[in-house]
Parts: structure tokens; sequence; C-alpha cells
């Protein structure tokens, strides 16, 4: 029975699913018509939410831009490039390969969710290059796969948001910190399971294949290295291959990055860890003509970040400022008792994370409205806020937005992946479930 569902899956989304930025088009007339046919949305007024919106995630796209660069320059400096291999080198068959990425993904994506999108591409590729049997769409996806315990981890947007003094529904629930988010028994539980069942289900699949899909391995490793040419005849010749410059303006980035971690100026967020990425990379590289020639080949990784992310800015425009988002969660709330909000939580925040695939920009729609219901039926407020986490983190399976980066990197399209990930997001789903109901 796996089997055949897995089969179908793979086949259904190879067959009828458009590449993602067509899928951010399709997502645009959607809200669109639902908006103008559910709340009245006038055509003018529908187009003044989407225009005003468009470029709201800016700054936050060029964040996804830095991590895609930053993460494959410091995976090609010599140091990490040993690392990886000698990693990749336990990778010994497909089974390994596949079970090494699957436990690589989900333990960069617990500890930070910037992280976990790079370390499981990049490792990905590598194993790749050693296990050319494995079928490596398989491989890529158990390295999406993996970034789904992000939420309930150690960067959690929301846990961590509720747990700061200032939040903006401090007023509503006050502040809630993370060992009655994040480290409890229901998150845990959670955690945990997903730990055992992502690898599992992926090792399943690969089972499942007939004809793997696999690639040359040449051509990764040939992508991973680049040539440098070591002249020093002129004085920019000299520059460029200068460490003492790379020392200097890389050790700076870097005593910054340690210096707001030790004093509590800004904890480890996308913007420390970009950071962290690029001193590293400018160092490790040794010389400025080593780390330019791996920025100039990062950059060919991502392209379609930077056209879809605005499109995506507007969806969320339109869902919030037509009211229809604010009708979803109202629905959702109608049906619900104390008991059962965190379930139905869980659901809509799935849904609506189709729409609107910001973990920020979702609890800012959403979080007012499940907050306020759960303190009218007198819910638990950490589990219906976790519950709102885990259903952005859930979807994201299914949602082409966050797969962006890893695709990038690992050369290809969402339709390779993500009938692999609709496995994934059904076993998911009654795993989270049950932690949110059980415990």
């Amino acid at each position: 029975m796996f089997g055949m569902i897995f089969k179908l899956s793979v086949r259904a989304v190879e067959r009828w699913m458009p590449d993602p930025l067509l899928f951010a088009f399709i997502l645009t007339i959607l809200s669109a018509i639902a908006a103008i046919v559910l709340m009245g949305t006038g055509p003018v007024e529908l187009v003044n939410y989407w225009g005003d919106s468009v470029w709201e995630l800016l700054a936050f796209s060029m964040q996804m831009v830095l991590i895609v660069v930053s993460g494959f320059v410091l995976s090609t400096t010599p140091l990490f490039s040993r690392m990886l291999t000698q990693f990749a080198s336990l990778a010994t068959s497909p089974v390994k390969a596949i079970l090494l990425v699957s436990l690589g993904a989900l333990t960069a994506s617990w500890l930070n969710w910037g992280l976990g999108l790079i370390v499981g591409a990049i490792l990905a590729r590598r194993i790749a290059a050693r296990v050319p049997q494995v079928d490596y769409r398989l491989l890529v996806a158990s390295a999406y796969s993996g970034w789904i315990v992000f939420h309930g981890g150690l960067s959690g947007s929301i846990p961590l948001l509720i747990a700061t003094p200032d939040h903006f529904l401090v007023d509503t629930i006050g502040v809630i910190p993370a060992s009655e988010t994040i480290f409890t028994a229901f998150n845990l539980f959670i955690v945990i399971s997903l730990f055992i069942a992502v690898p599992a289900i992926n090792l399943l699949m690969l089972r499942g294949i007939d004809k793997p899909v696999c690639v040359d391995p040449e051509k990764l490793k040939a992508e991973d290295s680049f040539p440098v040419d070591p002249g020093n005849e002129t004085l920019a010749d000299k520059l460029e291959n200068s460490w003492l410059l790379s020392l200097l303006i890389g050790g700076a980035a870097m005593f910054y990055v340690i210096y707001c971690l030790v004093t509590g100026k800004s904890g480890l967020n996308i913007n420390t860890i970009n950071l962290l990425f690029l001193a590293l990379g400018i160092i490790l590289h040794g010389t400025p003509r080593r780390f330019i020639a791996a920025l100039n080949e990062g950059i060919k990784h991502v392209g379609a970040i930077v056209i879809q992310f605005p499109f995506y800015a507007g969806i969320m425009g339109i869902m919030s400022l037509s009211g229809l988002s604010s009708a979803l969660s109202d629905f959702f709330i109608q049906v619900s008792n104390a008991d059962t909000l965190p379930i139905w939580s869980f659901l809509s925040a799935g849904v609506l994370n189709l729409f609107i695939p910001s973990g920020g920009g979702q609890w800012a729609v959403q979080g007012p409205i499940m907050m306020e219901a759960a303190l009218q039926l007198n819910a638990d407020l950490p589990r219906v806020a976790m519950a709102v986490a885990w259903g952005d983190a859930w979807t994201n399976l299914i949602q082409p937005f966050w797969a962006v980066p890893i695709l990038a990197i690992a050369g290809l399209k969402a339709r390779d992946i993500m009938g692999f990930c609709m496995m994934q997001t059904f076993a998911s789903g009654v795993l989270v479930i049950s932690g949110l109901w059980l415990f």
C-alpha cells in the first residue's frame, strides 16, 4: 500500500506540479479570486492590496540570497570541503546516503533554520558524488524533509518571538518562555518522533524506487570546484591574493558576530548566521581572489529566489488586507473548543501557510486571532501558539517557496522532489496532531 501511494504521489507531482514561479502565479490568482468572491473585494482595491505589499519582503529576500551564496562559499573553502568530503565518505551505500542526509538536515534544522536550509543540500551534493547509484531526487528530498523540525527547535520564529519581553501580543498573552513551548513534553515528543519517522520514511521510499534517477558525479565535483589564477604580477593581483586583507576583513566580521552573541546584542538569527558564513568564507578561502571566485559561482544559484519572493509578499497583502486570512482562522475557531483548538489551529495554519509561507508573517496575521480564541475558550496558550508554528512548518513540505534555496544548490526542480515530500507531509501531520492531542 505504501509503495503504491508513494509511486502515485511521485508520478502525479512530476506530471502536474509547475515551476515554483508559476506556482506563485497560480496562488496569486486563487487568492485574488477568493478575495473577490468571499470578501467582496473590488478589482481596483485588490490590485492596490497586491501592489502595496509586493516589496514588503525585500529585506527577507536579500537574507535568503545571502544564506544560499554564503553557504555555498563556505562549503567550497578548502577546510569545509575536506570536512564535508570526510563526512560524505561515511555513505558507502544508498541506504547510508539517505540516512546521513536525513539526520544531518534534521539536526542542522533543529539547531537553526537558516543552517538547515544549507547543510542538507550541500551534504546531498557531496554524498551523491560518492554514491552515484542513489536516487538524487530522493537524496535532495531527504535534505528538505529534515527542515520540518525547525519551528520546534532553537530558532523557531514563533516560540522565540512570544518569549521576548516586547513582542506585539505581550499585552494580550504576556511573555511565554521557551520552557513552555520548545521544551515541553508535547513538543519534544513531536521532534523526537520526526527524527525517527523522517529517515524511516525516506528509506521506505528508497526501497520503492524501481529505476533510480542518478546524477553524474563528475558534474557535481566540477561545480564544487573553480579555477583560480595564482598570478601575482601587478599591484591589483597582489591585493587580490593578499591573505592579510582577507584576515583583517573576515576577522573584524567574526569579532562582531562573537561580540553580539556573548553580550546578548543579538542572538543566533538569520543575520548573524549570514555574517558568520561570510566571515568564515573570507578567512578560510585565504585570499580575496578565491573568495570572489566562489562568490561568483554561488550567485548562479539564486535567480529563482530574487523573483519569487515579491509575488509571495503580494499574496500576503491580498490575504491579510482583504480579510481572507482572518475569515479562514475565524471558521476554525467556530468549530473548536478548549481541547480541539490546538488541532484546528494546526490545520488552519497549514492551509494558510500555502498562501503566506513565512512564519513571522503568518503569526502577525493569525497570531492575534488564535490567541484571542484561546483566551475565550480557556485553551492552553503555549500549545495553541506551537500548533500554529507546526502548521506553518508542516505544509512547507509541499509548498516550494522554502525549497528554492535547496533546489538552487542541488540543481533540481520542485517537481523532482515534491512527490517524495508529499509522503512526509502525510506522516508528519499525524505525528504533530498526536503530540498536540496526547501530551
